[in-house]
């Protein structure tokens, strides 16, 4: 961890903004307001992950994540679907998405001007995260299975057998990672690229 004007800051952070080329001003930004809120930097999932440091009997839970898209970039509040959002500001990604809430920006200007607004949301997302708030999550039958995934299944019997033979948290993350992509190509190409990963019994990121 380095200091910074008594603010710690990660390196593989430090690292990781310094291969961004789109979104990289606006990402340092956000980095800014959010380590102002006194939450501890880590990388996680390849992202800058923000979590509420432990203390005696509670372990450290993730707040809020900054990552980029292709059109804009975003925090991501871990729980916020249980924020209030007053101002109405918050996204879910898609409707398989429970928990996490987005803020999207396509300009350094756009943060600038809602830092007082992000502020209160992650104050807000930190007093979640102290009074242990947990998000009720859906049965995996709840879930809509892509088309893609479904004809897949369908077609390959051993392949519905071991993903139904999965934890009910793995056969949630694949749904959830194979109905993103707007275009059906693309979920396509996602479903042949991680049937092998199901036939042997692993999770999206085992």
């Amino acid at each position: 961890m380095t200091k910074r004007n008594e603010i710690i800051t990660n390196p593989k952070v430090d690292a990781f903004l310094n291969r961004v080329g789109k979104w990289r001003k606006e990402m340092e930004e956000l980095r800014r307001i959010i380590l102002d809120s006194g939450l501890t930097e880590e990388l996680k999932w390849g992202q800058p992950c923000y979590t509420f440091p432990s203390s005696a009997g509670m372990q450290s839970g993730n707040v809020v994540l900054i990552h980029g898209f292709k059109e804009y970039c975003a925090i991501l509040f871990m729980k916020g679907v249980l924020l209030k959002d007053p101002k109405h500001v918050l996204i879910q990604q898609t409707e398989n998405v429970q928990a996490g809430r987005q803020i999207r920006f396509t300009s350094l200007s756009e943060i600038v001007k809602m830092e007082p607004v992000l502020k209160a949301y992650i104050k807000e997302a930190i007093e979640v995260e102290k009074a242990g708030l947990k998000v009720p999550h859906k049965k995996t039958s709840d879930f809509k299975i892509p088309e893609e995934f479904q004809n897949k299944l369908d077609k390959v019997p051993a392949l519905k057998k071991a993903f139904e033979a999965l934890t009910p948290g793995r056969q949630r993350a694949y749904i959830f990672y194979f109905s993103q992509p707007k275009q059906s190509k693309t979920r396509e190409a996602r479903v042949e690229k991680y049937m092998r990963k199901i036939l042997k019994g692993k999770g999206l990121d085992d």
